[in-house]
């Protein structure tokens, strides 16, 4: 990555922290964001048709109900640590 990509990438996460902290919890809910990280990403916009969406629900749920039984989380709460796991489990992966 050169200097250059690193200032810019810096410029876009100080933009990007600062619509998060300026969108109301309102806005966010009506933000498509499968849409729009399909963009980026188009297997979001087309795995609903291959994937057993129900099965990985159902194990999410027991997850994020668990989350709540034992530290108190309401849902909110339980989704974003879940989440907030899955991204540590995923950046410590072996690189394939």
């Amino acid at each position: 990555m050169t200097l250059d990509e690193l200032i810019d990438f810096d410029a876009d996460v100080k933009e990007i922290e600062q619509m998060i902290k300026t969108t109301s919890a309102k806005a966010a809910q009506k933000i498509d964001w499968t849409s729009l990280w399909g963009k980026k990403y188009p297997v979001l916009t087309a795995y609903q048709e291959k994937v057993d969406v129900d099965k990985y629900s159902f194990k999410i749920r027991e997850l994020l109900d668990s989350l709540k039984a034992g530290y108190g989380y309401n849902d909110l709460d339980a989704m974003l640590v879940l989440k907030d796991i899955l991204s540590h489990a995923w950046d410590s992966k072996e690189p394939e």
